[in-house]
């Protein structure tokens, strides 16, 4: 029987339904429901198992998993080792030092000496002293935010996505202790002895991401209009140019970044452009 592969995802919080779209929009077909500890890929030589956020680096360390989506905070927190596949372009969020908004507290260096709240205490303890400020961690398991108005520290570091959490407690930022995101990482010996399959499901989750933030564009102009719209759509290589029925007239393909359709498409037009189609993109495979 096949060694199938086996992947670690959380079951609970932020990264779960991102990880799932992200899997399912890659190919891999399988049925998952709240309750699943187990998902067994159709076309793929994959299990999927769905675990406690905090439990998937250690599945992927002790080899139970070949693979594990956690978020670099918690693989920083953890100090574990792990090779990092590849980002994967989601659940991006920052590991911020806050104090509250009324507080004399201006820099990293004005906390040295005081105490600080954290539900990150290792990565917290790391970057001080790597910016040579003592302070005293004080480990906190939830509602870090309260930890100030409560007297418990006079300074937290937490997790900030918009930061609109520590504005509603009261608290400001000093300074950014982490940039984060969800990312893949490999158990060392299957990166070593699974090389090919693991390079089969990183291919296959790359191609997805590449595509996301990508737009088809496809068009009709006269021939003569060409060095003026190539100059406007630079593509992955440049764009494709088939000729058309008509005589000096031509079809235009490109590839170009989404966020930049809507400003791109007036100036196409002004160009010689007709007959614009914008099309998504399943999968980029470079």
């Amino acid at each position: 029987m096949t060694d199938r592969l086996r992947l670690a995802v959380p079951n609970k919080g932020r990264l779960v339904e991102p990880t799932l779209a992200l899997l399912h929009d890659a190919g891999l077909v399988f049925e998952s429901t709240d309750r699943s500890l187990v998902a067994r890929v159709r076309n793929f030589d994959l299990d999927i198992l769905f675990v406690r956020t905090n439990d998937v680096i250690e599945f992927v360390r002790d080899a139970v998993a070949d693979l594990g989506v956690t978020g670099i905070d918690l693989l920083c927190e953890s100090g574990a080792d792990l090779p990092q596949v590849r980002l994967l372009g989601y659940g991006q969020c920052r590991l911020a030092a806050a104090v509250p908004a009324d507080s004399p507290y201006q820099s990293l260096q004005d906390l040295s000496g005081l105490r600080v709240a954290t539900a990150h205490p290792n990565a917290t303890r790391s970057f001080f002293a790597a910016q040579s400020v003592p302070i005293e961690v004080i480990p906190i398991s939830g509602a870090v935010e309260v930890a100030p108005r409560l007297g418990l520290a006079e300074a937290i570091v937490d997790l900030v996505s918009s930061g609109s959490t520590l504005i509603m407690n009261g608290l400001r930022p000093i300074a950014d202790v982490l940039a984060s995101e969800a990312v893949l990482v490999a158990n060392p010996d299957a990166r070593d002895t699974r090389s090919v399959e693991l390079k089969a499901i990183e291919t296959m989750l790359s191609a997805v991401i590449a595509a996301r933030d990508k737009k088809y564009l496809m068009m009709n102009a006269l021939a003569s209009k060409l060095a003026e719209l190539e100059a406007l759509l630079p593509g992955l290589s440049g764009p494709s140019v088939i000729p058309l029925a008509h005589e000096g007239m031509i079809a235009i393909h490109s590839v170009v970044e989404a966020d930049a359709v809507w400003g791109l498409l007036p100036r196409l037009k002004a160009a010689g452009a007709s007959g614009i189609l914008v099309l998504p993109i399943e999968k980029i495979v470079p």
